[in-house]
């Protein structure tokens, strides 16, 4: 086995490829091909400063180390999303090419043996792949509406290059996340990519009041309205009262006018209680009384 050196690694997986037909793959391999080879032109990759490696669905570029990783981050952001883009927009729907893509740095070997291709050996290009293959990117990826590809770039890339903001570089837009892998956890910093999903879908979040703007006050929260009053139970009277008539005699006397009983009974007209009955009361109504409540009495 050689011994290792330092290489830029560029990874890039096309997405859904095992979806279309064998002609339409044949025709994406052959449109990352073209979209590589003019990006690394632009970063002014000569071609024996560079290693490729097909993959079916992708493919692995090694660049030598003298080649500056500010010029390949450079095409890959601005060169490689144009490309996509005007492919895109003259390809019918399933011709279109979407990538996924992984900048890195480490210490490579070639060991090829004889009767094969391949025989790439490196720790740090296996974590390369492991950012590829991650959730991370192909939810970036997944959750973009307005571009081409996504792009993820390597601990050693970020911190080297793309932190110190170099010519048309911006720190701010790319995203740190993490990428669980066999070993641990690996960090990553993705550009181009939409927020990892984490919304609350329906349901009880839904319809959840939205929080206030930083900086904007809160209202303050508003007290429960008070319960109304019970209504007060109707007043009792004190006593009943009586309707008699005809001209009732109390004990030989004869009642005239409103009369009002200690009891807080009412008595109206002519009453005659006690002894002798009243002649003169209507045959019909024959010293009927009525209470309030309309029972009889």
């Amino acid at each position: 086995m050689r011994e290792p050196v330092n290489r830029t690694i560029l990874l890039l997986d096309i997405e859904r490829f095992s979806r279309r037909d064998d002609v339409v793959q044949a025709v994406l391999r052959r449109t990352l091909n073209t979209v590589v080879d003019r990006t690394l032109v632009t970063a002014g990759v000569e071609a024996t400063q560079q290693y490729r490696e097909d993959r079916g669905d992708g493919l692995i570029v090694l660049i030598s180390g003298d080649v500056a990783k500010t010029a390949v981050l450079r095409a890959l952001l601005t060169v490689t999303p144009a490309l996509l883009h005007d492919h895109n927009r003259l390809a019918s729907g399933g011709a279109q090419m979407r990538l996924r893509m992984v900048l890195a740095a480490g210490e490579v070997a070639h060991d090829p043996q004889a009767g094969t291709t391949g025989g790439l050996v490196g720790h740090d290009l296996n974590q390369a792949f492991r950012l590829l293959d991650s959730d991370a990117l192909r939810r970036a990826l997944a959750g973009r509406a307005d571009g081409d590809c996504v792009l993820a770039v390597s601990t050693p890339v970020y911190e080297g290059v793309v932190r110190h903001g170099h010519h048309g570089v911006r720190p701010e837009l790319f995203r740190r996340t993490e990428v669980t892998v066999k070993d641990g956890v690996l960090p990553a910093w993705i550009q181009g990519g939409g927020e990892e999903a984490g919304v609350a879908g329906d349901g009880a979040a839904g319809a959840a009041s939205p929080s206030p703007a930083p900086g904007m006050p809160q209202a303050p929260p508003q007290a429960p309205a008070p319960a109304p009053a019970p209504a007060p139970a109707p007043e009792r009277s004190g006593g009943a009262v009586f309707h008699f008539y005809g001209a009732p005699v109390v004990h030989g006397s004869l009642v005239g006018g409103d009369q009002h009983g200690v009891s807080g009974g009412q008595v109206t007209g002519d009453v005659i209680l006690g002894g002798s009955g009243n002649k003169s009361a209507p045959a019909d109504r024959g010293g009927e009384s009525r209470s309030e409540d309309g029972g009889r009495s």
